[in-house]
């Protein structure tokens, strides 16, 4: 056994030879241990003695520091979030094995870092411990008064872990390493008691005119607002919306077999676990959200877990995701638009949106499926056979055979080969921002088991051909047994389960999009407002459910059916079981009753 000694034992290098089945195999493993110091160069200089394929990291519990002043820095494609230089604390690439085993230790991060980017590995296992970060990246405050004529509201901001200053009659923060947001941008309105968006409120972005310093702490925000916020509510800012995504807490990228267990992300500068173009995927018994006791409402400053064009099966089993800014879970593929069509088996292929520059769509021998307007159906298929990355923006195609003679640019193309087959299951979402679940995968999923709670729909069917070019439709979907509690309480009109395509006005408005989808044997306990709002869905059915009116708060949209259908066909509904006061129960254009099932039961 070789033994490589650092930093006063801090760390142990210790290389052994083992066997698998008849052949020898290495793995290097690195034991860290708690230290006040910065850990960054400590664990650099561990990673950099590797040799062998196979890399066991295994940390003491503890807290551990990392500061970004002697991390690996390297350009980063990081899909829904901003490119550029990123310091990687953990750069774990290429590697047969991957092994985290943390033992409740505590990794507290400083400044803008990534913490993981594990690309190019044929196994992960990262269990048992816990993220977070000194200074978070936001500014929280409390509405102490307002005053809607002459457009100011008095807050008190949050001590404790938030850093700001006021420069020039304007906030800034976070004010790490030189670094702060210049204005507070992307803000929200919560509830101190719940801490969860304050009822019947939305984004907004704020530019104040002018702050100034009041008595007792207190700033004045001079800042004209279409709604003032509540007196005793709290307001959290993220900053510049093209600075606020700086790095997930986890991205695996172009990697298989991935297994994260009882891992806690309490905050990042972005989502808390990535995956892009990554096989087989287990995130067990793991959460983003706040830590006990914490005086935050934010946890990560965009969505808990997301994942771009992978494949294989997607498990999430025991998760709890809270106090996020933006969705609980987001799967799906990628839209991209054809710019040029070069020959009669090449095209050049254009990445639309700015966070998705850099993305890789497809390589050879992946699938793809040519969507020619204004039919959004997925029609004829084609395999890559050559792909030439011209830069972030454009990637040139090549196909075996010759691509559809009426596809033209303005097109569409989507990944056949990178799906994957879903479940969520036994899991907790609420109090943050957006929707609980959106899934976009024509391969079976199953939600079920699951306690859900969101501002927006709690679970939400949408590809889209324009803005962030997420796709798209589903295609067998089963949702069962899930427990829905407050949910669509946002200003903006929602439903516990939207179903509704975001096509370009290029694309048939009216044509079938997501398909077989089963809602049945739900609880849900709602203000009033829809509970299911489907447009251009095939095939539903919605059964068994038990819907009660018995949520405290004021009804948003009053008038709003339960069950509301738009240029759909072959829905079922039947057998639910309704509590409460309701206006409409269905509501049905001409389409969507030629082929409607209804029993028009209110038991």
């Amino acid at each position: 056994m070789n033994l490589i000694k650092r930093h006063k034992n801090t760390i142990i290098l210790a290389a052994f030879l083992g066997t698998l089945s008849t052949s020898a195999a290495a793995e290097q493993i690195i034991k860290l241990q708690p230290s006040s110091a910065d850990m960054t160069p400590v664990l650099r200089a561990a990673l950099e003695s590797v040799t062998d394929d196979e890399i066991k990291i295994i940390l003491e519990k503890g807290t551990y520091k990392f500061l970004p002043d002697y991390a690996v820095s390297r350009y980063s494609t990081v899909t829904n979030h901003g490119n550029g230089m990123k310091n990687i604390i953990f750069p774990l690439d290429n590697f047969k094995s991957v092994e985290i085993e943390g033992n409740g230790a505590d990794l507290i991060f400083h400044g803008q870092v990534a913490p993981f980017q594990l690309y190019n590995n044929k196994k992960i296992s990262i269990k048992d411990l816990t993220i977070d970060w000194d200074i978070p990246f936001t500014f929280l405050s409390e509405v102490v008064a307002v005053n809607e004529k002459e457009n100011w509201r008095d807050v008190k901001p949050a001590s404790g872990s938030h850093h700001w200053k006021l420069v020039k009659d304007q906030i800034q923060f976070p004010l790490v390493d030189g670094f702060s947001f210049n204005e507070l941008g992307s803000s929200m309105v919560w509830d101190k008691a719940h801490k969860r968006v304050y009822h019947n409120t939305s984004g907004f972005k704020s530019r104040p005119t002018k702050v100034e310093k009041r008595p007792n702490g207190v700033l004045r925000i001079y800042e004209e607002l279409k709604n003032m916020p509540p007196v005793g509510s709290l307001i959290s800012s993220k900053g510049d919306r093209d600075k606020h995504r700086y790095a997930p807490a986890f991205q695996v990228k172009d990697s298989s077999n991935v297994t994260i267990n009882n891992v806690k992300v309490h905050h990042a500068l972005g989502m808390g676990f990535l995956f892009e173009r990554t096989t087989d995927i287990n995130l067990l018994n793991s959460g983003v959200h706040l830590s006990d006791g914490s005086d935050r409402v934010i946890s990560t400053i965009a969505d808990a877990s997301h994942f771009a064009n992978c494949k294989g099966h997607v498990l999430i089993d025991n998760a709890r995701f809270e106090n996020m800014l933006d969705d609980g879970v987001n799967l799906r593929g990628t839209y991209v638009k054809v710019d040029k069509i070069i020959d009669e088996n090449t095209l050049i292929l254009e990445l639309v949106h700015y966070e998705q520059l850099g993305y890789e769509f497809a390589a050879k021998n992946d699938a793809v499926w040519f969507i020619k307007q204004p039919s959004p159906a997925r029609q004829e298929t084609g395999i890559v056979k050559n792909v030439r990355v011209l830069n972030e923006k454009y990637t040139e195609l090549t196909f075996n055979d010759n691509i559809p003679a009426d596809l033209k640019a303005g097109d569409i193309l989507e990944n056949k080969t990178w799906y994957p087959t879903f479940t969520i299951r036994n899991s907790t979402i609420m109090d943050h921002r957006a929707r609980n679940i959106v899934v976009k995968t024509p391969l079976k999923t199953v939600i079920e088991n699951n306690y859900l709670s969101s501002m927006m729909a709690s679970i939400l069917f949408r590809g889209e051909t324009f803005n962030w070019f997420e796709a798209g439709a589903v295609g067998d979907i089963l949702i069962q047994n899930n427990t829905f509690e407050y949910n669509s309480y946002s200003a903006a009109e929602q439903a516990v389960m939207y179903i509704t395509p975001k096509l370009g006005k290029t694309f048939d408005q009216t044509a079938s999009y997501d398909k077989n989808i089963r809602f049945i044997n739900n609880k849900i306990s709602s203000h009033g407002g829809r509970i299911v709002w489907a447009d251009r869905v095939d095939g539903l059915l919605i059964e068994g459910n038990e819907i009660t009116r018995d949520i405290d708060k004021p009804s948003l949209y009053p008038d709003a059916p339960v069950f509301d259908l738009v240029n759909s066909k072959n829905v079922i509904i039947k057998n639910n079981s309704y509590k409460g006061e309701y206006k409409q129960v269905i509501k049905a254009d001409k389409q969507s009753k030629k082929s409607l099932i209804n029993d028009h039961s209110i038991k």
